[in-house]
């Protein structure tokens, strides 16, 4: 047997969760493609989803909203599976939620999550133990599954939107015709992607919106502020704008926004949109600095300002970096020169004394 060898890379916090980026190596000795898998372990949808898809559509809206579930499976492996199913369903969203794939009685949470005295937390947990379809009995959504009594799914809420039924039944043709079942979760998987994105498309775009507008963006001051999220607005955008251009699923898509907007997954969402926006922001304010002539600047201003300037953008330089703030190429280099270029027009001790500074 030949070995094929191969070059792992691990996702890192840069990497949007569930794509997989192909890297091409550039060294002459290293020709071989290596592919950065978004998951270690992509489970088995169809599998997982089997004895409850009929209501494959009403766990997405439960996961989706950030609803507490509990999978009783009657092993470990299918609980756990189970549990990522779910919180991959919402893919490319990322759940923002504590989930637990096998959860058992010696988890330190096991009395906050049995408790009656308060609501059940926003968690998915996934558990074996039978004790549990005792003390997790007044949990609002049980999924039953595997080889336990009565699998199903077990809760009194009652989707926003109507149960898509060509789903079903592409499935069940699928069962009928014996479709292997790695072609089902194909299926699946797409299904759950493209509800995700027509559901999450309306809110990218209206969030883009907030973004000033370039030409608002000044060399000289601080970038402008995002403007506010104002869920009325938001709402008025779905009219003309909304998950209807590329869902035909009817239902009350302004009740499942509503709530949407008020879970754990939607403020996770918004902070890490938030976070990129801004950092556009500052990243086109640091290009518009480079486009500036700030050596001219500098000598029709006081030395204790030019000082004033090289520190703020030697520290732009470093927040840049650490931020990886998404900028041209060259816009490092540029801003790098501008500095130099000030510095050596300064009296030989303030050199020294800037060569020497490091930024905080």
């Amino acid at each position: 047997q030949g070995l094929v060898m191969g070059n792992v890379r691990i996702p890192t916090c840069h990497d949007k969760p569930g794509t997989t980026h192909i890297v091409q190596f550039t060294h002459q000795e290293d020709t071989q493609i290596s592919i950065a898998l978004p998951t270690v372990h992509e489970v088995d949808l169809f599998r997982c989803f089997c004895p409850v898809f009929f209501h494959i559509q009403m766990l997405w809206e439960l996961v989706l909203l950030g609803e507490p579930v509990v999978v009783m499976a009657p092993s470990p492996s299918e609980s756990s599976d189970t549990v990522l199913a779910l919180v991959s369903c919402i893919s490319p969203l990322k759940y923002c939620s504590d989930f637990r794939p096998y959860f058992t009685i010696h988890d330190s949470e096991f009395k906050e999550y049995t408790t009656r005295t308060q609501a059940p937390p926003t968690v998915i947990l996934g558990v074996t133990n039978p004790f549990f379809a005792k003390t997790l009995q007044h949990w609002p959504h049980i999924v039953r599954i595997g080889e336990i009594k009565l699998p199903g799914v077990y809760t009194s809420y009652k989707p926003y939107l109507n149960r898509d039924e060509e789903i079903i039944k592409q499935l069940q043709k699928g069962v009928q015709q014996k479709r292997p079942a790695e072609a089902q979760s194909v299926i699946l998987r797409r299904y759950f992607l493209e509800l995700t994105q027509s559901f999450i498309i309306p809110l990218e775009r209206y969030v883009a919106s907030l973004m000033p507008l370039q030409k608002s963006i000044s060399p000289w001051k601080s970038p402008p502020q995002l403007r506010q999220f104002s869920q009325e607005d938001f709402m008025k955008t779905l009219e003309k704008a909304g998950p209807q251009l590329t869902s035909g699923l009817k239902g009350d898509w302004i009740g499942l926004y509503r709530h949407f907007l008020k879970s754990p997954n939607f403020n996770g969402w918004f902070r890490t949109r938030r976070k990129e926006m801004t950092q556009k922001l500052e990243a086109l304010q640091l290009e518009a600095l480079c486009n500036e002539d700030l050596l001219f600047w500098s000598q029709k201003h006081t030395e204790v300002e030019t000082v004033d300037l090289v520190l703020k953008l030697k520290n732009k330089l470093f927040q840049a970096d650490r931020e990886h703030l998404p900028m041209k190429p060259d816009t490092m280099e540029k801003l790098q020169m501008h500095i130099d270029a000030i510095i050596l027009a300064l009296p030989d001790d303030l050199q020294d004394i800037l060569l020497k500074t490091g930024t905080t």
